[in-house]
């Protein structure tokens, strides 16, 4: 496992959207599923695998815990996951207590076991006498690694924890929307996302599920107004660009579908939105499918 990029994701909807989460914007299984539109045969693109490096570390970490001990675990989990478990381990045999016992579970993901972080997140979240926001923090890493582990039963059970104890967290309707949209559950995805948006309505990445979720439901005049309002306020979002070439291309204007790909792909070129991005451009330029 590469870890010199372990903590370029962001905790949150951010995470589960790039390292797991792309059940919104395609279906769970890892197929391609086409479908003629126009004449053109439509790309709904297989979900890729999880990037191996994917730890969910965000700029600033939901704190469980204080001190240097602490401090230094995280830090030490942004660049070296083995040397944070080594840490943390010493230091929970020595009364680290909560603190030693969220690095050990986060550098388990870094290690490339989600399933057993999640269990020891979980257990965390149940046992620990810090306040609300802070344990629905660890429900809500909980369901990102139950996630990575391929459980999305697990991770919406998780994440419910996480919204009963902070119910207004955009970011946690945000994460839980994606574990939905996992289990197919598109309709639910949509009222999580719609409550995420009513907090705050300038979340852009909400509005890019929105519609995900409002094609997976057969409404893409709606879908197409969600993102178009994702892109007003991010041009730049390389999964609105994704999105709303799928939402254009079910739409037959095959021109500008392959335009947003592109984009998409000039401005990420490493990212999972432009390998999708390319699978779409790939199969819209083989034109009518024969039967």
């Amino acid at each position: 496992m590469r870890k010199s990029s372990i903590a370029s994701l962001a905790l949150g909807s951010a995470a589960l959207v790039a390292a797991a989460g792309w059940y919104l914007l395609a279906p769970p299984g890892g197929r391609v599923e086409t479908a003629l539109q126009g004449g053109v045969p439509t790309l709904t693109p297989a979900a890729p695998s999880p990037p191996a490096d994917a730890l969910p570390l965000p700029p600033e970490m939901p704190r469980i815990a204080d001190g240097p001990d602490y401090d230094r675990c995280l830090q030490l989990l942004r660049n070296d996951p083995e040397e944070a478990m080594r840490f943390a381990q010493a230091w929970d045999a020595t009364g680290g207590g909560d603190g030693a016992r969220h690095c050990i579970a986060l550098a388990s993901i870094g290690l490339g076991e989600p399933e057993r972080a999640a269990e020891r997140l979980e257990r965390l979240g149940n046992g620990t006498r810090a306040g609300a926001v802070a344990r629905a923090a660890v429900f809500g890493q909980a369901a990102q690694a139950w996630m990575m582990a391929g459980d999305a039963n697990r991770a919406y059970g998780a994440a419910t924890i996480a919204l009963t104890l902070s119910p207004e967290d955009p970011e946690l309707l945000v994460d839980r929307s994606v574990v939905l949209a996992a289990l197919r559950r598109f309709t639910e995805a949509l009222q999580d996302l719609d409550a995420a948006i009513a907090i705050e309505p300038e979340r852009a990445e909400a509005w890019v599920l929105r519609a995900a979720a409002l094609r997976r439901l057969d409404r893409a005049d709606q879908a197409m107004q969600a993102v178009d309002r994702a892109l007003t306020l991010a041009p730049d979002n390389v999964e609105g660009l994704l999105e709303r070439g799928i939402i254009r291309q079910l739409k037959g204007d095959v021109a500008n579908a392959r335009q947003d790909w592109r984009r998409a792909i000039e401005l990420a070129p490493d990212s999972m939105a432009a390998d999708l991005a390319q699978q779409n451009l790939e199969l819209s330029e083989m034109g009518p499918q024969r039967r």
